[in-house]
């Protein structure tokens, strides 16, 4: 059984993100999008919210498991049983630093792969950071995020008092 993880902090989880995930799970037998606890972060939404989007979003995808995790993803895959690391690029700049990573996370554990996709072109430009911005002024969502992550948004931003949605 190939077992693979998708990381990342997810905050949002984007259309560009669910097209990854939805090309990775066809090519392992279990996808686990580990969800980042990243402390060094000041995220928008906790990782239990994130946990919680990512559960609602993929809920048609029977081979995908939404873990929460901190520390070294190598460890994290270890635990996790995987032997593959899925990447999403968007552009050449996203390149360097992921080819770093897989490069750092190669040395410290041998057995585990790192494969890169390449975002499809509809979803290239688009980040987590540009989806926060975008709500922050008001600005339509809708084509670059679920409804229910954009609902979650709406209420969250709204509560931070970030935006006028």
């Amino acid at each position: 059984m190939l077992k693979g993880i998708y990381p990342g902090s997810f905050d949002p989880v984007t259309f560009g993100h669910l097209d990854i995930i939805r090309r990775s799970a066809g090519l392992v037998d279990e996808l686990i999008v580990g969800v980042l606890n990243n402390k060094a972060k000041s995220p928008l939404f906790s990782v239990k919210e994130r946990v919680r989007m990512l559960n609602e979003v993929t809920k048609d995808m029977p081979n995908v498991r939404i873990v929460p995790f901190e520390g070294l993803l190598v460890d994290f895959a270890r635990r996790s049983g995987a032997s593959v690391v899925i990447r999403g690029l968007r552009a050449i700049t996203d390149f360097e630093y992921e080819l770093q990573m897989a490069q750092t996370n190669h040395k410290m554990e041998p057995e585990i792969e790192t494969i890169f996709l390449t975002t499809s072109l509809d979803y290239s430009y688009l980040s987590s950071t540009t989806v926060k911005e975008v709500a922050a002024f008001g600005g339509d969502i809708s084509q670059f995020v679920p409804e229910f992550v954009a609902d979650c948004m709406k209420e969250k931003m709204n509560l931070k008092g970030e935006c006028k949605l």
